[in-house]
């Protein structure tokens, strides 16, 4: 058991609510006393397991909140017959973390990687707008559609755009402005479906594209020209579909155990969706500004991480993450030293994710990246 984990046990130990009885409540505080003795651990230990590290000074972060599907209520696939109303205290505790330490990680902008709802009703939309409001005019944000953002993946994501629209966003100086579909029909594609952000941390000048599940070409088209308007600003994309199995798994086992990488499949869209290997072939290899993409959708994948090498010889880091109800990302940009820290906090336990069932290996939730940003 790692030192952190005696952290959070010591916290929770101190923390339990009293007992009746007086030796219960005596064993309760040797078993602590002991337990620092033993790992030789300060007594303020205990109150900074409770948070991730503050950000210092110069520093500031970038998190990416993976897939928040996991709801639960009335209707919901977990609990169909369920009485009580649809939550997601997850994706709730998650936005909540986010909002209170905006200061202390010095938080800049916010990604969601897609899949916002699970089953595409207005229910679970409306606790997504509760969550996402909660961050609403307190930091720059961004929103991919995935595919069960959609309508059976059609590409119709009109539920998306009926709650985030475009008109959501158009009041904030940071809000680019989206793709608009030139067929008039702006349910697939329009809306703020494909949308990008402007912002700008310790001198450095970024631009966030959000694309939907398999852009089409017209969408990336339309990419093409945000990377080339922007060229001086440093570019991440965030698109539900990049990482996963290579191919389309024709077994549940081939989700854990086939060859992994840029995904060679698609679910949305149809003949108009492009692959992850040709959304990077036809858009995303061109653009000497692109340095990262997030994505999320595998769940039994759940991180994996790839340095990819673009036409202009700029390095580029694809980065899964997608951990059900066990964490975010918060990505700690150190400019004066060159470096991003990735680190996948789980703001419900108060702890880093060093392994989970699926990914035992603890490089791929905590890690750092070189940086070398305009």
């Amino acid at each position: 058991m790692s030192r952190q984990t005696y952290l959070v046990s010591l916290y929770r130990i101190k923390n339990s609510k009293p007992e009746t009885s007086l030796m219960t409540f005596l064993l309760r505080q040797l078993l602590c006393l002991l337990l620092l003795t033993i790992f030789q651990l300060p007594i303020d230990s205990l109150l900074k397991a409770e948070e991730l590290s503050t950000a210092p000074e110069g520093a500031f972060s970038i998190v990416v909140i993976p897939d928040t599907q996991h709801y639960s209520g009335r209707g919901t696939k977990k609990e169909p017959e369920s009485p009580p109303p649809v939550t997601n205290p997850t994706f709730e505790t998650w936005t909540d973390w986010i909002a209170s330490n905006l200061q202390r990680q010095r938080i800049v902008f916010v990604s969601h990687v897609g899949d916002i709802i699970d089953k595409n009703n207005r229910a679970e939309w409306a606790v997504a707008r509760r969550c996402m409001d909660k961050l609403h005019g307190k930091v720059p944000y961004g929103i991919s559609v995935g595919n069960h953002d959609m309508i059976s993946g059609s590409g119709d994501s009109s539920l998306f755009q009926e709650v985030f629209p475009k008109s959501r966003f158009e009041k904030f100086d940071w809000y680019g402005g989206c793709f608009t579909n030139s067929t008039g029909n702006q349910t697939v594609s329009g809306n703020n479906a494909n949308s990008f952000q402007l912002f700008e941390a310790a001198g450095i000048k970024f631009v966030a594209i959000h694309l939907e599940c398999n852009a089409p070409d017209d969408v990336l088209a339309w990419a093409d020209t945000i990377f080339q308007k922007y060229a001086d600003r440093n570019v991440i994309v965030t698109t539900h579909m990049d990482l996963g199995p290579l191919n389309k798994p024709k077994s549940s086992r081939d989700y854990f155990d086939a060859p992994k990488g840029r995904m060679t499949w698609k679910k949305c869209h149809g003949k108009r969706g492009n692959t992850s290997q040709q959304m990077w072939d036809k858009c995303f290899s061109k653009h000497k500004n692109l340095f990262m993409i997030c994505c999320g959708d595998q769940s039994r994948t759940q991180a994996l991480r790839l340095t990819s090498t673009g036409k202009q010889s700029n390095i580029v880091y694809e980065l899964l993450s997608d951990y059900g109800v066990h964490g975010l990302r918060v990505m700690r940009f150190v400019p004066t030293e060159k470096r991003i820290e990735v680190r996948t906090w789980d703001p419900s336990k108060h702890v880093l994710c060093e392994k989970t069932k699926f990914v035992p290996d603890r490089n791929q939730h905590q890690f750092t990246l070189q940086w070398n940003l305009k």
